[in-house]
């Protein structure tokens, strides 16, 4: 595999961008297509610090989904007297919850501050499968996505990630065997598909 097919980070050296309303910082991950804003954006895979109680910026349109990585947790509230209403507990690591960007919802801390994996796809160009591995596993192929090791080494096809590091990836069919190094090991997966029509 070439090695300008991906590219890595460190979870921890993710450059933070305070959130508007105070409530928390974002470490954005991958934005595509490149230099796309939050208006233009095909999809948007984040790592989100929720410091504050607080509502969610509104993403209408976007298909939104959070995994909780460390901390109690948050619940998420959106009222409007609708079927579409939610009122969701995240509260357990590691267990991704869709829903959609177009709800108001407010996010209520529910001991502290926690840290979350966000990806953001446009409705009808895109869409997300969000996986936790904790055995060998093959992902893909998709275009596009991001591997993060949360705990452990994994190997990935030739390359391996250590604790804390991931990779990401556009505009190529990759398909990975993933293998975990050590008892430990969890790597999260979000894969990203077109829609086709």
């Amino acid at each position: 595999m070439q090695a300008s097919v991906f590219h890595r980070f460190y979870r921890e050296q993710l450059p933070c961008v305070p959130w508007k309303n105070g409530g928390g910082v974002t470490r954005e991950i991958a934005c595509y297509p490149a230099g796309a804003d939050l208006q233009s954006f095909e999809w948007r895979i984040s790592i989100a610090d929720i410091t504050h109680d607080g509502p969610f910026s509104d993403f209408s349109g976007i298909d939104r989904v959070i995994t909780l990585l460390s901390g109690k947790g948050v619940r998420l509230v959106s009222q409007q007297g609708e079927k579409s209403d939610i009122d969701h507990l995240l509260d357990e690591p590691f267990q991704p919850f869709y829903f959609s960007g177009d709800l108001p919802i407010t996010a209520d801390l529910l001991d502290g501050p926690c840290q979350d994996f966000n990806v953001m796809t446009r409705r009808g160009v895109c869409a997300a499968q969000v996986s936790i591995c904790r055995n060998s596993n093959r992902l893909g192929p998709a275009p596009a996505g991001v591997l993060m090791s949360l705990f452990g080494a994994w190997h990935l096809n030739t390359e391996t990630l250590d604790p804390g590091q991931g990779l990401w990836w556009s505009d190529k069919q990759v398909s990975w065997t993933a293998s975990p190094q050590t008892k430990e090991a969890t790597l999260l997966a979000a894969l990203i598909h077109p829609v086709r029509v």
